[in-house]
């Protein structure tokens, strides 16, 4: 079993700034993609960034230029820094992980429980 728990949402006024994190715990043998995911009231789950193994990262358009995804292997943790926030990106972020578990030996996408995130205006 492998689990993600995220940390760092809450409230925050337009313009302002939140860092999120993401530490998986479990079965791990090794983690490739990370990712987070948004998903705003009545609407689906959409893509926010994703970070490969070796540092590659991908950014939804809605966000380039305001959040950055890092992640430390060694802690087999992701972050979202949250820059120059918008009322528009009040969401709950989920967290995402493409994990190879150790038992049994196969990859698995494990998502954590979510973390809201309220941007005031």
């Amino acid at each position: 079993q492998v689990q993600l728990v995220e940390s760092g949402g809450g409230l925050v006024q337009a313009g302002g700034s939140l860092r999120l994190g993401c530490a998986a715990s479990g079965s791990i043998f090794v983690i490739n993609t990370m990712g987070w995911y948004r998903q705003a009231p009545g609407k689906q789950r959409d893509l926010v960034a994703t970070i490969t193994r070796d540092g590659i990262t991908n950014y939804a358009d809605s966000v380039k230029g305001r959040f950055t995804i890092s992640r430390d292997n060694a802690k087999n943790t992701v972050y979202l820094q949250m820059n120059s926030l918008k009322p528009e990106d009040t969401a709950v972020y989920y967290c995402n992980a493409a994990t190879l578990q150790t038992f049994p030996f196969t990859w698995v996408e494990v998502w954590g429980q979510g973390t809201l995130v309220t941007v005031s205006s």
